[in-house]
């Protein structure tokens, strides 16, 4: 949670329209729809004829007859992965799902991000030769829309390159073979936030209709592709995308495989060196349990490990490389605090002392951070502050990379597409989305490109409200502090990025605290004037000592449920809470 000495506004929800098309559900349940814009219960439908058309898709039609020549004549397919963890959720679902569909030749490369940072590179096709000498086909996964020099590279060598990507392309676009990407100009799918393994999905979806009205599947079973579903879930999440209708449907598909036991053992792995029960996996777990863990292997070490867990059917070798990427994982939570303790430094040094204010976008950098952490650290600001923030660390060569993160409202991509502009020669490259992107430039360049992107954000800026706000559902009443009112939250809606869970407020009396784990609160709360006593949880707190012997406080908080010992009963998660006495 966010530092408490920050104080925020809680503001209610507005709700202008109930839909009667809702008038089923509890009154409560329509004003949390209809806030989410939710207008009818066709909207709520999480099955998968749900989902729109694969061939709406610009380009699909070019890929999939490239990947039907590809299969027929069972050339070698490499698969060029990114390094986070939609990055290996793509991969692990290519690879899997040219398999099922015929497949034979199949390979994967992951760029080391220390050696060779993001995408199809000149350095990365080099390499995919040299592994690979018969390499015919190279496929991206999450990468590759912005890789001109790469691409021209792989066809210099008479390698065919497929682009799947989701990343917003520049405007040059690399001459591949075949571009599938919902976020190209004039393309028709309906959503334009699917991530990369949403994309490669799809693709396999469409590659398999093509090859069914073929009558390809004369020979064998014309394989389930749902099958790929727990990985298109885990990748959809942890990439933090927005969480719109056909996501939902992705998300809600691989859960349902993930709780009735048919997930891949890499997952299951996960799930078990997390100690998640996978009956009641829900989608906040995959993202706060199991996607740091993988993602922990492209900060600190290979995604390889990730991949190499996903694709494995081995129970025994799927434990022993999750087992890698807990370890990995807890190095980089000591990274993680010592980096934060030098950035808290920094920005005190910045601060103003008479205006108690930071610049309108924030650029942190130090020689010794660890470039595999920088984004996590710059995520923690930026929550922290309520500004766009950029964390740079040494990249060789005389250079810095930067992962930037962005707040609501400032698109941080077009920020560096507006310094890019106004400074030609400023930024080495730059890529990414709305809320987050990376980039690079020259040591020497940092504190020109500090200035200008403080100066640009400001632009953005202009007019906002930095006020930082938890938008909340309301207060609840006693009779909603109940499990069961939980579990229908938890089942009835994919709740996520864009499509946030409920979040509800109030004054609780505090019946007991105390410090666990260091950096958290363990609460017992009531709600005054009534009987019922209420777990809580908040996590992260700074200064954890002074909350104790608080005998009041103001809260925001979700409901969960705790499991203990086979027993689950509820508990808030407290968001951000307040003394008042």
């Amino acid at each position: 949670m966010n530092k408490p000495s920050v104080k925020k506004n809680i503001v209610t929800r507005k709700v202008k329209n109930i839909s009667t098309d809702l008038s089923h559900l509890d009154f409560l349940l329509q004003r949390i729809f209809a806030a989410r814009g939710i207008s009818s219960a066709d909207e709520l439908n999480r099955s998968l004829t749900k989902l729109p058309s694969p061939w709406l898709l610009s380009g699909m039609e070019v890929m999939v007859s490239h990947l039907i020549t590809a299969i027929k004549t069972q050339q070698k397919i490499v698969i060029v992965a990114d390094f986070d963890a939609d990055g290996a959720t793509s991969c692990a679902v290519a690879i899997r799902g040219l398999n099922l569909l015929g497949a034979r030749k199949l390979n994967f490369v992951v760029p080391n991000r220390f050696k060779y940072g993001y995408g199809l590179t000149p350095e990365i096709v080099a390499l995919v030769k040299e592994q690979n000498h018969d390499v015919e086909v190279i496929v991206t996964v999450d990468n590759g829309i912005s890789s001109i020099d790469g691409v021209a590279a792989a066809k210099n060598l008479g390698i065919k390159v497929l682009v799947t990507d989701h990343h917003l392309p520049a405007k040059e676009l690399p001459l591949a073979d075949a571009i599938v990407n919902p976020n190209l100009d004039d393309d028709k799918f309906p959503s334009k936030n699917i991530a990369g393994v949403g994309v490669i999905f799809y693709v396999l979806m469409a590659l398999r209709a093509r090859l069914r009205e073929l009558d390809y599947f004369n020979s064998f079973p014309e394989p389930n592709l749902a099958q790929l579903l727990d990985f298109v879930a885990l990748g959809t999440v942890a990439d933090v995308v927005q969480l719109d209708e056909v996501n939902r449907i992705l998300v809600h598909q691989g859960l349902l495989r993930i709780r009735s036991g048919q997930a891949h053992v890499g997952i299951k792995t996960l799930m078990l060196i997390s100690k998640r029960n996978p009956k009641n996996l829900i989608p906040s777990d995959l993202g706060f349990s199991l996607a740091p863990r993988l993602n922990a292997a492209g900060r600190m070490d290979d995604m390889s490990l990730g991949i190499q867990g996903f694709l494995t059917d081995n129970e025994q070798f799927a434990y022993s490389m999750t087992q890698q990427l807990d370890q990995l994982n807890q190095q980089r939570k000591e990274v993680e605090a010592e980096m934060k303790q030098q950035a808290t430094l920094l920005l005190e040094q910045m601060r103003p002392s008479e205006k108690h204010k930071l610049m309108s976008g924030i650029c942190l950098y130090d020689e010794d951070w660890h470039q595999g952490v920088i984004g996590i650290l710059a995520s923690r600001i930026k929550e922290r502050e309520h500004r766009p923030v950029i964390a740079f660390a040494p990249a060789g060569d005389g250079e810095i990379k930067g992962s930037a993160r962005s707040i609501e409202g400032v698109h941080i991509r077009d920020v560096l597409a507006d310094i890019a502009t106004t400074h030609p020669k400023l930024l080495h490259k730059f890529g990414g989305h709305a809320m987050a992107a990376g980039l690079s430039l020259k040591t020497h360049d940092y504190p020109v490109f500090a200035l200008a992107f403080d100066n640009t954000v400001a632009k953005h800026l202009k007019g906002m409200d930095l006020q930082q706000r938890i938008y909340s559902d309301g207060q609840l009443s006693a009779n909603y502090l109940t499990l069961e009112f939980t579990q229908i939250l938890q089942e009835i809606a994919t709740w996520g990025q864009g499509f946030p869970e409920p979040i509800f407020h109030g004054i609780f009396d505090v019946i007991q605290c105390r410090i666990v784990g260091g950096h958290h609160l363990k609460l017992v709360l009531r709600q005054p004037a009534a009987d019922i006593f209420i777990d809580a949880i908040a996590f992260f707190v700074d200064h954890t000592e002074s909350w104790l012997g608080i005998r009041q406080i103001k809260a925001a908080y979700k409901l969960d449920i705790n499991e203990y010992r086979g027993q689950r009963t509820l508990q808030l998660k407290v968001d951000y809470l307040e003394k008042i006495q």
